[in-house]
């Protein structure tokens, strides 16, 4: 854990280092030619230092451990953050698209614009490589706000591509009305980035279920399942920053022990390590009873009373669902 959270601070340092240079020589190209597609560039640097340093600080509390206050931790604060970094990149793309509009209605005044080109390409290629090291970095220690960040540097690479193929136009062409036009689909082109993360961040703070990680723990229960695990059921799982709690209830033989009950859950803990990173795990334990013994495979059960007749499938409906028998089930 400790070296996961030193990962994303490192992470996140470099990314508002980078993205405060960045700022700064594209504000500089801006002002020696004058290109509102090159200060369209430069706007989205601004969020990208606003957002990484959202990033910086929500990494930083969801290290924190749960306290009082927060019994599950902080970690539902990096999906905030990625809520606030889409919020800026669609503010960005909206006053890049003002500026661009004012542009073309009062016309460009440019200069100097091979200059502008190769401060603005120099910017694309570091970007480039800084958002695919925040994206792997955010995959590697489950940060939604590193990966939100990564997008956000990749896209601002992508705005500069588009810069640039927009600046060797106008000096091609002569045409200056291209420069604002480009600004205005860099704009539009960000909007999409701005809402996706958006959207990903309401789906975490309102607990939406993450498909991969369910499948994960559903293909994972059912090659480690044993004879004697009679049943499992309402299954739960959600995420917190890049914690993954889990919990679900597990019907074992009435006759096991507490210590061989409790052994089973350390068993489950164990291998489901091994699929989902950072995870903690509560099993509800359940004993059977005798109408149960239809759908167990415990061969060497001696207290059986009637012989296994129907099969149980773990299908992912059936452990998020009821107890095969609701009647025996203990709450």
């Amino acid at each position: 854990m400790i070296n996961s959270t030193s990962l994303k601070k490192k992470a996140a340092y470099i990314s508002l280092a980078i993205g405060i240079g960045m700022f700064l020589s594209k504000m500089g190209a801006y002002l020696i030619t004058g290109s509102v597609a090159i200060f369209s560039d430069a706007a989205e640097s601004v969020v990208h230092v606003l957002a990484t340093s959202m990033a910086l600080y929500s990494i930083i509390l969801a290290s924190r451990p749960a306290d009082d206050s927060h019994l599950y931790g902080h970690g539902n604060i990096e999906f905030f953050s990625a809520g606030v970094e889409g919020f800026l990149i669609v503010l960005a793309a909206v006053v890049i698209i003002y500026t661009s509009t004012l542009d073309i209605i009062e016309g460009s005044h440019l200069r100097k614009l091979n200059t502008g080109v190769i401060i603005i390409a120099a910017a694309g290629v570091i970007n480039f490589f800084l958002g695919f090291y925040l994206i792997r970095t955010g995959k590697k220690t489950n940060s939604l706000t590193l990966i939100a960040d990564g997008k956000h540097v990749l896209t601002d690479s992508y705005t500069s591509l588009g810069v640039v193929i927009g600046i060797l136009l106008v000096i091609i062409t002569k045409i200056e009305i291209i420069d604002p036009l480009f600004a205005i689909g860099v704009a539009l082109n960000i909007v999409f980035t701005g809402y996706n993360l958006i959207r990903q961040s309401i789906g975490g703070l309102m607990n939406e279920t993450d498909k991969k990680i369910l499948d994960k723990i559903v293909s994972k229960l059912n090659l480690m399942r044993k004879d004697y695990w009679i049943d499992i059921h309402q299954l739960r799982f959600w995420k917190s920053g890049d914690k993954v709690f889990v919990d679900f209830h597990l019907t074992l033989p009435y006759y096991f022990t507490i210590r061989e009950s409790h052994l089973e859950e350390e068993y489950i803990e164990g291998e489901l390590e091994s699929e989902v990173a950072n995870f903690e795990i509560r099993v509800h334990l359940d004993y059977c009873t005798e109408d149960l013994c239809k759908y167990c495979n415990y061969k060497k059960c001696d207290v059986r009373v009637f012989e296994k007749t129907e099969d149980n499938i773990w299908t992912t409906e059936k452990l998020l669902g009821k107890p095969i028998n609701p009647s025996t089930h203990i709450t």
